[in-house]
């Protein structure tokens, strides 16, 4: 298994400008990140973004709608952006929830959910599931099918979606036509064998992994609920999954975990595995294989709503 090509003569230099979060506090970590967010002078067009006020159960929750200039009504997906539970917002994520939009097409409900250590667990994944039954019970209105309603997100916004997965199903509410899941963090192990052997060196680094369930799920006895390691959920009854995975990734191994349980409890699972990629590659818009992925799940996702799924797809560039 090798890095992409494209990866290859940039991982030295982007897992040492990786910041050392685990010494830092939240905020100082928030302010680190988001220091080096610079927004693309040109975003890719879509049909309509809007700015919305979501009520959730402690407040309003902030959230971003785009629209792809497809006619509705479309699949409508409900997205949790990564950052560790910790960092990121909606306009970190707004290249890739612009892409999506148009590649699926879907109307797009980004979410700006509350962010630890400040709001620890539960309050992330609340947020993500308050924010799905607004979406649901408002489809029509935003120009979507409340019969196809899909909730996403990568790194641990891919944890807030699968727990969202679940709170919809043990609360019979919202009915959830999908999931993506893109390199989810699923469960509070660091003895994996992906973990062993990319956790030093390959931009995500395991101190930080650490540090980021001390800052949302600080009580060990915790982190067993399903709400906030979904591997270990009673699996049946969800809806179908595309879980896309990085080789190089210390979450590879949680990830194809949870898919391969998934799939075990009769869920139908599309796996778009990418060998040559690292933790957080689908935001890197500078690499072929970020576009290439990107083009896989959205087209397993499509496939799923279209009621049909090639199944399970391991895709290696």
């Amino acid at each position: 298994m090798k890095l992409d090509p494209q990866i290859a003569p940039l991982i030295e230099t982007l897992d040492s400008g990786f910041p050392p979060v685990h010494t830092m506090t939240g905020a100082e970590a928030r302010a680190t990140i988001r220091s080096r967010f610079v927004a693309p002078a040109q975003p890719e067009p879509v049909g309509g973004v809007d700015d919305v006020q979501i009520p959730g159960g402690d407040g309003q929750i902030r959230a971003r709608i785009y629209r792809p200039s497809s006619a509705a009504p479309l699949p409508v997906v409900v997205y949790a952006h990564g950052g560790g539970f910790v960092f990121c917002d909606v306009d970190s994520h707004d290249g890739l929830c612009r892409n999506l939009a148009n590649l699926i097409p879907a109307v797009v409900v980004s979410v700006d959910y509350r962010l630890a250590p400040e709001h620890p667990w539960p309050a992330a994944a609340q947020d993500l599931y308050a924010a799905t039954q607004w979406a649901a019970d408002h489809a029509t209105e935003i120009g979507g099918d409340p019969n196809r309603v899909v909730v996403a997100g990568d790194s641990a916004g891919g944890n807030l979606a699968a727990v969202t997965a679940l709170m919809a199903r043990d609360n019979g509410r919202p009915v959830l036509a999908a999931q993506l899941l893109l390199y989810p963090m699923i469960a509070a192990d660091f003895d994996t064998e992906s973990y062993r052997l990319y956790g030093n060196g390959f931009y995500n680094p395991r101190p930080a992994l650490q540090w980021y369930w001390d800052q949302y799920v600080p009580a060990h006895s915790d982190r067993t609920h399903p709400y906030a390691s979904p591997l270990r959920a009673d699996l049946q009854g969800l809806p179908p999954a595309v879980v896309v995975l990085a080789g190089h990734d210390p979450l590879r191994d949680e990830g194809a975990a949870y898919a391969d349980a998934l799939a075990r409890a009769g869920v139908r699972t599309a796996r778009c595995d990418f060998d040559g990629g690292i933790h957080g590659f689908m935001t890197m818009p500078m690499l072929d294989v970020a576009h290439e992925a990107r083009r896989a799940a959205t087209r397993e996702l499509a496939q799923v709503l279209a009621g049909s799924s090639t199944g399970d797809a391991a895709v290696a560039p």
